[in-house]
């Protein structure tokens, strides 16, 4: 059996959907980052660009290889380790009986999956403290979305791309695209006060929320009223 890399991905989009981007980063067993890959989307959504980083960086693995991979995505780790058995045995049907978004990666992800030894582990964004190779994922893929160009180690580019440097937590506060003014209601259960989102941005849970939807605070991050407090998975 091999000895287990480390890897991370990361997919971005500048506005959701806006100018979308995916990225990967592949360590040695050691966490020392040895080669990356990048490249646009075109327009999509943030969860677009997570699964479809997950999807590049499980095709550029060798199957008998075991890897780690480190996401800060909880909505496509969540997709492709739980809700995706319950996902086929409903027929590709949420529990709310809607499609399956996204429905093509997830099942391209799932045999890219089928007899590997992959194991997944969720890191924070955007800490101080947090882990280099999802920050390294996450500003290629930001670059990615900006410039709309693939780029990494098979492409000449052997730097490995340096994160920006990460805001101290006060400066953070609108995390999500959300701003403290037209402030209404509460949370549900009384919880944390209520917001309509000024901007566009993407909740904890990994999914979306528009401008002007009903959002609260999600321990450092804005995100869904119904996220605020212990709900069942998709």
């Amino acid at each position: 059996m091999s000895e287990r890399i480390i890897a991370a991905c990361d997919g971005a989009a500048k506005g959701n959907p806006g100018p979308a981007g995916w990225a990967w980063v592949i360590a040695d067993p050691q966490g020392r980052p040895e080669r990356w890959e990048a490249g646009p989307l075109g327009r999509a959504t943030n969860n677009v660009g997570e699964l479809t980083a997950l999807q590049r960086l499980l095709e550029a693995v060798a199957p008998g290889t075991a890897v780690q991979v480190r996401m800060d995505s909880q909505y496509a780790m969540k997709a492709v380790t739980q809700w995706l058995p319950n996902w086929k045995r409903n027929g590709w049907k949420t529990a709310s009986g809607q499609p399956v978004a996204n429905r093509e990666l997830v099942e391209r992800i799932d045999e890219l999956l089928t007899g590997r030894d992959v194991t997944f582990l969720y890191v924070p964004a955007h800490r101080e403290d947090g882990d280099h190779l999802n920050a390294i994922a996450d500003q290629a893929a930001s670059d990615a979305a900006l410039t709309q160009q693939p780029a990494g180690t098979a492409l000449g580019s052997l730097e490995m791309p340096v994160p920006a440097p990460v805001r101290s937590a006060p400066s953070r506060q609108k995390s999500g695209s959300a701003k403290k003014s037209a402030s209404t209601g509460t949370a549900p259960g009384g919880g944390a006060r209520a917001i309509k989102a000024k901007f566009p941005g993407t909740c904890p849970c990994g999914k979306p929320y528009e401008t002007g939807a009903m959002i609260t605070k999600n321990g450092t991050r804005w995100g869904h009223q119904a996220c605020a407090a212990p709900s069942e998975a998709v």
